[in-house]
Parts: C-alpha cells; structure tokens; sequence
C-alpha cells in the first residue's frame, strides 16, 4: 500500500506475507482523507489511532503534517511492522506506538487528542461499544471527532454524538463529535 499524500506521497508500506490485518482500502482512505482536508489543519494535530493493523492511517496523517500520533495495536507482530516501518520512512519520532488492548487502554489514557480514529475488525466483539467508551473517557479536545471504520452490519445513527456516515464500497465511517467538559 502506498501512501496517497503529504510529505510521504507515494512511499510504500510492504506488510509481510502472511500478515492478518485488513488495511483500509486506498480508495476509501483518500476518500476519509478528502473529507478531513476540508475540516481540519493538519499541522501539529495530537491523534489517537486505535487497531493500528498496518499503521496506513497513522502514516497518512503523519505525512499531512500531524504532530503527533499514538497507534493503538495489541498484536505484537503488528505493533513491530508498524515501529520498523516508520522507521525506514524517518517519521519514528512522530508516532507513540502503544502495544495494548484498545478496551483496556482508552481508560488508562491520560492524553487529550484532536482527532480519534478507529479500524477495529468488522467482527470483533464489543464494536458497538466503542463510540461510547471514547467518547466517554474524556481523551478528546471538545469539538473533536472520533470516526469509526466499520461494516454495513451496524448502524449508529441513533447515536446522540452521531454526526455524519460515509459509504465507500463495503467501507462505512462514522463520524462522532466530541461534546464540551
């Protein structure tokens, strides 16, 4: 997978064969991305990415010019691809890489951030409490979005953070605001 753009544009992230994460697609990567060139400046934005997987996102952002991310991976093959890529593309000192259970962490957390996202498998077991468990854990800036990658399956809508969901093939995001302290 290449990296769409920024500072970073074009350079590749070659997970190794055999690798279990499921990458979100470049086309709905691009898309996700076009929509937060148009909500939000970059330049030294704190971002929390939770389920790492190959750290795409997290490398997206930090080539756009974020401060600083965090990415959230349990798997430990997974957390050691994402510290070794971001070595070789010289970013090392602009990504935290946090080995650890997403549910577990995001109460441990005592950092503020601009902008949550996460790419849970569309599977996992507790998904639909994600929304609630950010949101509530007083990790983001007021104002601040957490968006959701996840499958058709689930809807949150209803949510009473719910702003907006996007579609892109069998890729949907939510999109969450977080409210004033």
């Amino acid at each position: 997978m290449r990296i769409i753009s920024g500072f970073l544009k074009g350079k590749g992230v070659f997970p190794p064969a055999g690798y279990k994460a499921r990458p979100t697609t470049d086309f709905a990567r691009e898309a996700l991305f076009d929509i937060l060139d148009n909500e939000y400046e970059f330049d030294d934005l704190k971002v929390l990415d939770l389920f790492g997987g190959t750290g795409a996102i997290s490398f997206e952002f930090i080539s756009r010019g974020v401060g600083h991310v965090w990415c959230v991976e349990m798997a430990p093959a997974h957390a050691a691809f994402i510290s070794s890529a971001a070595k070789e593309l010289g970013v090392a000192e602009k990504i935290t890489m946090v080995r650890h259970n997403v549910f577990d962490f995001i109460p441990l957390c005592k950092e503020k951030f601009d902008l949550v996202f996460a790419d849970p498998p569309y599977a996992l077991d507790g998904l639909e409490r994600l929304p609630d468990l950010v949101l509530g854990a007083g990790i983001m800036h007021p104002g601040a979005y957490f968006i959701l990658e996840h499958g058709s399956e689930h809807s949150f809508s209803s949510h009473p953070a719910f702003v907006k969901e996007r579609k892109y093939g069998h890729v949907h995001f939510s999109f969450f605001e977080a409210t004033s302290e």
